[in-house]
């Protein structure tokens, strides 16, 4: 199949590939922190905020669902650590500030 008998969406997504390719370490942290906290909102009402990011440790607020909860350290190690480590493994820690 040739790119010009390609979907819009296809031609679209390699647009979209392309971007994320360009994009700075910090944007594409942002994207990620963003992307799990949508589903952390979605999932359990909660929310994580990208705070700052140096020396590889990233600084997140939890928000909403998560304040006060019992497993928030459970979401915050097991599901915003462990999702951030998969795609930057150079991240030595993810901390709730």
């Amino acid at each position: 199949m040739t790119t010009t008998n390609r979907p819009a969406g296809v031609r679209g997504f390699n647009a979209e590939m392309r971007r994320v390719a360009e994009a700075s370490e910090a944007e594409r942290l942002q994207a990620l922190v963003t992307t799990i906290s949508s589903y952390i909102e979605h999932y359990h009402g909660g929310e994580v905020t990208l705070v700052a990011f140096q020396d590889d440790v990233l600084q997140v607020h939890l928000s909403g669902a998560c304040e006060g909860c019992n497993l928030a350290p459970v979401t915050l190690h097991g599901w915003v650590e462990g999702t951030v480590k998969q795609f930057f493994p150079h991240i030595k820690a993810v901390v709730a500030v």
